[in-house]
């Protein structure tokens, strides 16, 4: 009989899970556990002697987390599989790959500091990399060090090439949030009569919410502003309150609390992070024609001012829409590894 599936017989690679503690995550105000396990990728013939390897880190979307990458598929390939066939076709060098767990209470994070949600930069950057480069013969340094994501995921990329240039020597973001204007005004109105079912307080929200069978759709776009919130806008005085950038009866827009927010927007953030971009290796951006969240209008803007600040880029818009889009990681990854690999002159 014919093959009619795709092959899947690549040498394969391991995928180990250490647990960490962590110290930064302690005073969270959510109660998110501060034990979590982190799945580390080891391509097929890794080993402990001989040159370091790169490291690629991978970084989930709203509403998943590491575990999820490595959930077997009906179709398509989860994170694992899809590096054993880049590598086993050559298309990749062998890398390692870092997948941890971030997930939160309010259904993920922006991968920033936040008062109201955790310091989840300081984790992965302070914790997760010295703790990550003690255990496996990996590059030490930013040049063999790249991260990637999709959503917010994305987002968490390119904030962090931005603020943690020290850090990361590249960054791919796959339809990273860009853009907040049109991203997330449009969401309000339905938090807004979403919240209203519950008095206007997010507390009673989010318990019901964690005990639904089934939420729908507009119970997580409500999620996913609570989560946006906390986490551009926290409350100093009381970091486990959630405020709002508009009044929950006539969806009028607060000023001075939709500032804070768009302080966070990459479209803002560029101008005064032009130094750290440009000491990328690379930086691969791409978003969906179609995106039904409008990111791809942010991020055009978001390219445009690249392009006015001389910023090495790589940028491409593929006839898709937010969802089902790992296979963009077909693009992106390739790209990454062979960036760090010029930058460490190391024959891995």
């Amino acid at each position: 009989m014919p093959r009619v599936r795709p092959r899947n017989d690549w040498p394969q690679g391991t995928v180990t899970q250490l647990a960490h503690r962590s110290d930064v995550l302690a005073d969270n105000p959510w109660g998110d556990p501060v034990e979590r396990q982190i799945a580390i990728y080891l391509p097929a013939g890794y080993s402990e002697a001989g040159v370091p390897g790169i490291s690629l880190w991978d970084l989930a979307a709203f509403t998943n987390a590491g575990p999820g990458h490595l959930n077997w598929r009906n179709h398509g390939e989860n994170l694992p599989a899809r590096l054993d066939r880049l590598i086993g076709e050559g298309a990749m060098p062998p890398v390692v790959v870092v997948i941890p767990d971030c997930y939160t209470s309010l259904g993920g994070n922006q991968y920033v500091n936040s008062l109201g949600l955790g310091r989840y930069a300081d984790y992965l950057v302070q914790e997760l990399v010295p703790f990550v480069e003690a255990r496996f013969n990996v590059q030490r340094n930013r040049d063999g060090r790249a991260v990637f994501g999709k959503s917010s995921g994305g987002y968490g990329a390119l904030y962090h090439a931005m603020h943690y240039p020290e850090t990361w020597g590249a960054a791919a973001s796959h339809a990273g949030d860009v853009g907040f204007d049109l991203l997330f005004r449009s969401a309000f109105p339905t938090a807004c009569g979403v919240l209203a079912v519950y008095g206007g307080d997010p507390q009673a929200f989010l318990e019901a919410f964690w005990r639904r069978n089934r939420p729908a759709g507009h119970d997580y776009t409500t999620l996913m502003i609570l989560a946006m919130a906390a986490s551009y806008d926290p409350d100093p005085a009381d970091p486990g309150r959630i405020r709002l950038p508009f009044d929950l009866r006539t969806c009028e827009i607060d000023p001075e609390r939709w500032r804070r927010w768009l302080a966070f927007d990459p479209l803002v953030q560029l101008g005064s992070r032009v130094e750290a971009l440009n000491s990328l290796h690379a930086l691969y951006i791409d978003v969906g024609r179609f995106d039904q969240y409008h990111i791809q209008y942010g991020t055009r803007r978001l390219v445009d001012a690249l392009e006015q600040h001389g910023i090495a880029h790589r940028y491409e818009e593929f006839d898709g829409t937010h969802s089902a889009i790992d296979w963009r990681l077909d693009h992106s990854l390739p790209h990454l590894a062979a960036a760090l690999k010029n930058a460490v002159g190391a024959a891995i």
